[in-house]
Formats: C-alpha cells, sequence, structure tokens
C-alpha cells in the first residue's frame, strides 16, 4: 500500500484534539527525554530562532508568523501571509531568520499561496521593525499543483549565507529529472534576495536534483556539508549527503527496490536507507548539544510515521556513517522540524508544541 503524505498523513490529528501537550518520559537506555517549551500552539510544522533564543514560527493553516519569548512565554503576531493554500501538505511551511539579524532585520518564509496567477510555492522575505511586519518582497514563486503532497517547504541558510531550499516532486517522479526551468524535485541554492550565486552549478537556483519529497536538511557543523532525508514511495527512505549539482537518482525510472535509477550517471546513492519507510522528516546536528559526549558529532533525524527520533554516528571522514541507526526517542505524536538553538541544544516540533531534547 503506498504511504500517505508527510503531512496528510497527519490532517486526522488535527481534529483530534492538541497534539504533545504533555511531557515525554526518557526511553529505558537512551537516557534522553523531550522537555516541553512551548504548547497550545496552532498547527506549526517549521520554527527556527533569533541569535537570541527568541522562538520563530509559522502557523500552517493561517500563514501567522509568530515570535515567541520562551523565558517569559509572550507570543505575539508579526506578520500574515494572506491566501494560504493548506490542502494536503500545502501551507506556511518553513521558516528562516536572515544570518545577520538583528542588523538585517528579514524572515524568510516557505507559503503555498492561492494568487491571480494560480497556485504556487513561494518564498518571501518579510523585513520586521518594532516586531511587526512592515514589507514583504517575493524571492520565487513556483507553480503548485495538481496534487497537493509532495511539496516540500524546508528552507534553512547554511555557513555559505545563501537560502536553501527544497521542493517536492509533487507527486510526478518525472519533475526530479527534469532541469528546462522546472524547479520541482530540487533543491535550490539562492542568495539572501533571491539572485542566483554565481558559483551554483548550472547557472540557475538548482543545487541538486533527482529529489522526491523532503522537509528535511542540515549543515554538517564540521565541514559544512549538506545532509537531506528523503521519503520514498512504499520503500527505500533515505538519508543522503547532498552533492553540488548532483542526481539524487529519482526520476521516471524509479520502481521498488531501486529508486536511484533515474536520470544521467553518476547517480549519487543513499548513505542509509530505510526499506521500510517511516515517514522521515526534520535533520540536525548534535555539536555539544548538552546530550553527551556519546552524541557529539551525530546525526539526529525524525519520523512522522512511528514518532521516533533516531541518531547516526559519522565516520572519520564523516562522509558515511560508522553506527545507526540508533533509538533517542520514542514518543505517540509525529516528530516533525528538528532544530539546534542558539545554545546548541536541539529541538523538535509537533503539530502542537516544541520540546528541547535533554538528558533524562
Amino acid at each position: 500500500m503506498r504511504r500517505m503524505g508527510i503531512v496528510a498523513a497527519l490532517v486526522p490529528l488535527l481534529v483530534a484534539g492538541p497534539v504533545g501537550t504533555t511531557p515525554v518520559p526518557a526511553i529505558a537506555g537512551t537516557g534522553v527525554r523531550a522537555v516541553r517549551v512551548a504548547a497550545n500552539l496552532a498547527n506549526l510544522v517549521g520554527f527556527t530562532f533569533t541569535p537570541t533564543g527568541r522562538l520563530v514560527y509559522l502557523e500552517r493553516n493561517t500563514g501567522w508568523l509568530r515570535f515567541r519569548n520562551l523565558q517569559t512565554g509572550f507570543d505575539h503576531r508579526v506578520h500574515q501571509v494572506l491566501n494560504v493554500n493548506f490542502d494536503g501538505e500545502r501551507g506556511a511551511l518553513g521558516v528562516a531568520v536572515h544570518p545577520g539579524w538583528p542588523t538585517r532585520p528579514f524572515v524568510y518564509a516557505f507559503v503555498t499561496k492561492n494568487t491571480s496567477g494560480g497556485l504556487r510555492n513561494q518564498v518571501l522575505r518579510i523585513k520586521v521593525q518594532n516586531g511587526n511586519g512592515v514589507g514583504v518582497r517575493k524571492l520565487l514563486s513556483v507553480a503548485a499543483g495538481p496534487a497537493s503532497n509532495h511539496n516540500g517547504g524546508r528552507i534553512l541558510f547554511g555557513p555559505d549565507k545563501k537560502l536553501y531550499v527544497v521542493i517536492g516532486d509533487n507527486a510526478d517522479s518525472a519533475n526530479s529529472q527534469d532541469r528546462t526551468g522546472n524547479l520541482r524535485g530540487k533543491i535550490l541554492r539562492v542568495n539572501p534576495d533571491g539572485s542566483i550565486p554565481a558559483n551554483n552549478p548550472f547557472g540557475t537556483r538548482v543545487w541538486a536534483y533527482g529529489i522526491r519529497n523532503s522537509i528535511g536538511f542540515a549543515f554538517d557543523p564540521q565541514n559544512g556539508r549538506l545532509w537531506e532525508s528523503e521519503n520514498g514511495p512504499s520503500c527505500n527512505d533515505e538519508i543522503n549527503r547532498i552533492a553540488r549539482g548532483g542526481n539524487h537518482g529519482w526520476g521516471p525510472s524509479e520502481s521498488c527496490p531501486n529508486t536511484n535509477n533515474s536520470g544521467p550517471t553518476p547517480r549519487i546513492l543513499p548513505k542509509y536507507t530505510f526499506v521500510s519507510t517511516v515517514g522521515l522528516t526534520g535533520l540536525a546536528f548534535c555539536d555539544a548539544c548538552g546530550l553527551g559526549a556519546g552524541f557529539n558529532g551525530d546525526l539526529l533525524v525524525g519520523a512522522v510515521n512511528d514518532g521516533r527520533i533516531r541518531r547516526f554516528d559519522l565516520n572519520a571522514t564523516r562522509a558515511g556513517f560508522d553506527a545507526g541507526p540508533l533509538l533517542v526517542l520514542d514518543r505517540p505524536g509525529p516528530v516533525l522540524s528538528l532544530e539546534v538553538g542558539p545554545n546548541g541544544r536541539l529541538y523538535f516540533s509537533d503539530f502542537g508544541a516544541i520540546y528541547r531534547l535533554a538528558l533524562a
């Protein structure tokens, strides 16, 4: 049976009451627990932090950009993106803060919108002054639909201060191998103003292609390399080390068990494959994250199907794994985004709350 999409699979939870409003105990043998730091949130997926630790998040359905002080609990609306389409896996999804914040007072949002030109996935740059959005610039606008799944939506600034964006294949695998101006099924890289960096591999926004369905990627703090989580069809959820200009192999020739067989060679193969799908979501690296020396340098990944966070121990070259996946946390609800806070601590979200990983 074909597995439901990342967000679509969670729709029943939206009408069943608040998600993630009770503490999560430590799992025997892992020594890690989840501490809830923000509750009663309205359908968030992506979140991030300012350098001083203020929580920044989007309400997926309403398009509200919100800031929250985690010390006082004060939460306020900053700006509302209008005409959000939140069918299936669409909505106000990814959010990022300009690396020069607050001197460069910009927040970036990935949003699916109903526009006069049709349904579009857009990256918006929102200028914030005195806690309010005072101007919006559209940096990217890509046709969305007709399918409402495989939408992508993760955005993140890299150590090179470029903005990285993932857009899913929109349930059409041919999109992932089409580089004739088609940005679906790709990881994109743009300057903070939306322009194309001079050192992009194809002279376009495309950084890598052959991507299926992802809402998770993160940069290794030890060498700056990009890692991504990828959801397979009825097989082969993947952990990938993204290659500049690389073809990661998803495309029209795919068929379980071979889902990396499309497009030109060489094809970049996964570093780890979950043969049985778990619905991989956010990624984050532990860099003195407060979970003990055994976690330091490890890659953590969440999952929506089983509510688990797992970790991988990278090898000496940090090009693959010595061990993993190892269980970190097992919880009754979904795990969506994973993020690193300004203090190095690791946080994750579900649709109703945000948690910090801590020692038991």
